[in-house]
């Protein structure tokens, strides 16, 4: 029996079956889509500022979506995302904008204005970014004038969307009537969806892109006034005279941007006038004043020598005197001198 149960434990137990082995878990197949997703949820983790407002809308809306279909990612596949991210990024060399769109914003500066508008209205594409941005750069004249070219209702939206000081100016260049008129329909917007307020700033700011762009900042009127200003004062009355026979409401407008000697009655107030003789030299002033016989001129000088202390009138006077005639060109000069 003992040899028996000898025998037996001397039997090598079989051996145990071994455990089946743990199966690798299966990361899920990621499109692009969602590896963008998850890239730009971990940028937006660590606080960094994206511009997604710049990407197509459409593209907006789909990586929208694929952000709200995503639930957990586990730590491995993020790694692996985020290395195949930075392994694209290292091997980029350049990229371009895509789209026309793009192309035009990109080569803004690089071509001259004149191809880049021709090209603009062969592609269609005459308003880049947002027009509202656009519209509000403009000149508060240049936005009064055209909204009044618009309905009523459409004036009242730009106003609407405009920056509150911007408006404000928009309206003191408008006629009360009209300004009346829109303010009240401003009160109605309420009810405009974005999509119609996205589609009038397109209309109006395409329409500002189609104007042919003016070779003179100043208005025609201006730059007339600004160069008789400039000239003697035989040329200026002849040229001046010649224009109010040609064409009187021209030659009137201009006649308005014209300041002279003579206009000093006129123009400036008399308590202004010891400041702006302070201003001017004590030798300018008097040639001027010694320059002037009779005319306007004359009483031009006259208002100038009663608008200041009755001792600095007195010793003027007595220096116009010592001073005697005076050459054309130097009259001119100090007149000019005065009235700049």
């Amino acid at each position: 029996m003992k040899q028996a149960v000898a025998a037996l434990g001397s039997v090598a137990a079989p051996a145990a079956a071994p455990l089946p082995a743990t199966l690798p878990r299966r990361r899920p197949v990621l499109t692009r889509r969602q590896k963008a997703a998850i890239i730009v949820r971990l940028l937006l983790k660590e606080g960094t500022r994206l511009r997604l407002d710049e990407l197509p809308e459409a593209m907006q809306v789909e990586l929208t979506h694929e952000m709200g279909a995503l639930r957990m990612v586990d730590k491995a596949t993020l790694n692996e995302v985020v290395a195949e991210f930075m392994a694209e990024v290292n091997e980029l060399g350049v990229s371009f904008p895509g789209g026309l769109e793009g192309a035009l914003c990109l080569l803004d500066g690089a071509l001259s204005e004149q191809n880049l508008r021709k090209l603009r209205k062969q592609t269609g594409l005459t308003v880049q970014g947002d027009p509202w941005e656009m519209i509000a750069r403009l000149a508060p004249a240049d936005i009064a004038a055209i909204i009044q070219r618009e309905s009523t209702e459409i004036a009242a939206v730009v106003l609407s969307k405009l920056p509150v000081a911007r408006s404000a100016e928009v309206l003191g260049k408008l006629p009360g009537d009209v300004a009346r008129r829109i303010t009240y329909a401003v009160s109605t917007t309420g009810t405009v969806d974005p999509e119609t307020v996205r589609t009038i700033g397109q209309a109006i700011a395409a329409q500002v892109a189609d104007e042919a762009p003016r070779a003179f900042a100043d208005p025609a009127v201006n730059r007339i006034g600004a160069i008789l200003n400039s000239s003697p004062a035989e040329v200026r009355d002849g040229v001046l005279n010649g224009l109010i026979e040609q064409d009187a409401a021209l030659g009137a407008e201009v006649r308005k941007k014209i300041f002279t000697f003579a206009d000093i009655p006129a123009r400036i107030d008399a308590r202004d006038i010891p400041k702006v003789t302070r201003a001017v030299d004590q030798g300018v002033l008097v040639t001027a004043l010694a320059a002037t016989a009779a005319g306007e001129s004359a009483a031009a000088a006259e208002f100038v020598l009663a608008n200041m202390s009755q001792r600095m009138a007195a010793q003027l006077r007595e220096d116009i005197a010592d001073r005697g005639s005076v050459k054309p060109r130097e009259a001119e000069d100090a007149m000019a001198t005065i009235v700049a």
